[in-house]
């Protein structure tokens, strides 16, 4: 068509009116049939020019993202693409890319419709390029929710392989309980039988109330085993959303530190000032970041006892004896996230069976706590693992992979 144009164009002169008349026809249609190719797309599309100015917008793309204005009212108004997305984060993104002259970069978002549903949004923007000069940009708008859903569908299905462990385990644990319930009820009979066949009184109070106590307390002990269990099974209810863990962490870190600093355990974070953002749940993830400085915190008592408080009246005195520091840092495509302590420390068999449903050592740990962190990293696609040392300390390293649509492309 564009060799058609630029031939029909060198003989303009010499054409007729009629001639003219097809010529337009041809271009006209051409035209249409473009346009139907572009409002056929899946993909939302804006084309911008080099002040950013829009040239063409597709309907995808005005379904995808929150407008304050329609597409004709904005070019009308003569905008930049970003000064009428509704988007806060969307809108930055793209003015920041004008501002920096990027292109062949992506970056993904969550954005909520009318109706409350979280949608996964991947925003790339691309060099339109014609005869060799750079003539704006082209925007493509992607949904990848489907692709999101499954990814937790697959998870889910995952962590359900590893109920048959479990079950086992709580299995187990059962016994106990029903044994001990099983041999004072006989206990209860026998003595009872045995007055029916004397005297005919019933027997002794006290013997009654000590064999139903031990029934109540194993009672007691099987509903905590069970309410547990469900605990353990019951899938993660992950909402997903784009989130920087640095803000997160910071929060947890301010809110835990003062309680710390008084038993002379220090709390340090050390992050990056950017940080790529993560596909978490940020109550989930907060839940298992506290689940593990809470459980440094409890190693550091065990391993220093009454002498980590023996600061706490001597203000002059600023060293602490325990440490807890979280570092995050970022590996190729993953931020990783320690948390170190200088607390007792773990043996070798005991930091392989960590993250084993009712392994605790504990006295009155449930033995699911670990267990629960793993299942919340693994939600996130992520990873975790443990280096520990006897009388030295542990440290936690969670992984979580930056999405995809958040690295930028490699230029062309």
């Amino acid at each position: 068509m564009r060799d058609y144009v630029k031939r029909v164009s060198e003989m303009l002169p010499k054409l007729s009116q009629e001639q003219l008349k097809t010529v337009l026809n041809s271009i006209t249609t051409e035209n249409e049939m473009l346009d139907s190719i572009l409002e056929s797309l899946s993909t939302g599309l804006i084309v911008v020019d080099r002040e950013w100015k829009i040239l063409k917008i597709n309907k995808i793309a005005e379904r995808y993202l929150s407008f304050m204005y329609y597409s004709d009212e904005a070019k009308g108004e003569n905008l930049r693409v970003w000064e009428f997305i509704s988007e806060p984060e969307i809108s930055e993104f793209l003015k920041k890319c004008a501002d920096e002259d990027k292109t062949n970069v992506s970056e993904e978002f969550t954005t909520t419709d009318s109706i409350g549903s979280v949608r996964f949004l991947t925003v790339s923007i691309f060099s339109l390029v014609h005869n060799s000069e750079m003539r704006g940009n082209i925007i493509k708008i992607y949904d990848i929710t489907e692709k999101r859903k499954q990814e937790v569908k697959l998870r889910r299905m995952e962590n359900m392989a590893g109920l048959t462990n479990l079950a086992a385990g709580m299995a187990h644990e059962i016994k106990n309980p029903l044994g001990a319930i099983s041999i004072h009820i006989q206990l209860i009979q026998r003595a009872v039988n045995k007055k029916r066949s004397t005297d005919g009184m019933l027997p002794d109070k006290k013997l009654l109330e000590e064999h139903l106590d031990v029934v109540n307390e194993e009672i007691e002990n099987l509903n905590k085993l069970v309410m547990d269990f469900l605990f353990a099974v019951r899938p993660v209810k992950a909402e997903l959303t784009l989130s920087n863990p640095v803000k997160v962490l910071s929060n947890i870190v301010e809110f835990f530190a003062p309680e710390f600093n008084k038993s002379c355990v220090s709390l340090v974070l050390n992050a990056p000032s950017n940080c790529p953002r993560l596909l978490i749940d940020e109550k989930l993830f907060r839940e298992a970041v506290i689940n593990l400085i809470q459980n440094a915190f409890a190693a550091i008592k065990e391993r220093y006892g009454d002498s980590c408080c023996a600061q706490e009246n001597q203000p002059e005195k600023k060293d602490m004896t325990g440490k807890i520091i979280i570092t995050v840092s970022e590996s190729y495509d993953k931020i990783l996230i320690a948390v170190e302590d200088n607390g007792t420390g773990m043996s070798g068999e005991t930091a392989a069976r960590i993250f084993e449903p009712y392994f605790t050592t504990k006295a009155n740990g449930t033995g699911l706590g670990m267990t629960m962190v793993y299942k919340i990293i693994k939600e996130f696609s992520g990873d975790i693992q443990v280096k520990s040392e006897q009388g030295k300390g542990t440290s936690f390293v969670l992984s979580i992979p930056v999405p995809q649509t958040d690295r930028k492309l490699i230029e062309s």
